[in-house]
């Protein structure tokens, strides 16, 4: 149940903050709530990750539809050199969720070293 709960409030709080910071403030989110929701190590790195992903490939599945692709076919032929918006939105998607891996994997380390002492 904390995996769940942990997955929706980086998810929404990563939402929230983005609205006014700039992108790396999902490092924030995923670390502030795995901070105070505790779990094992792998679990945290798989809440932020998970959290992420899911966010940030919807969202970037969503502004691409609006403009039918177009963005993500230039994008793709860019960076991926193939025509393939569906990779590009899946690897944005990947870079939300390391960062967001790492620094929820941070916070749980943090919290462990802060209640050990």
């Amino acid at each position: 149940m904390k995996f769940v709960i942990s997955i929706l409030c980086i998810a929404a709080l990563s939402f929230a903050l983005s609205l006014f910071l700039p992108w790396w403030c999902i490092a924030i989110a995923a670390f502030v709530v795995t901070f105070f929701i505790p779990q094992k190590n792998i679990l945290s790195f798989f809440t932020g990750f998970l959290a992420l992903f899911l966010l940030w490939a919807s969202l970037s599945l969503i502004i691409s539809s609006g403009n039918n692709d177009l963005f993500s076919h230039k994008l793709s032929l860019l960076i991926l050199q193939m025509d393939n918006p569906i990779l590009i939105i899946l690897v944005t998607g990947m870079i939300g969720g390391l960062v967001a891996g790492f620094a929820a994997l941070s916070g749980n380390i943090t919290r462990k070293l802060v209640m050990k002492s």
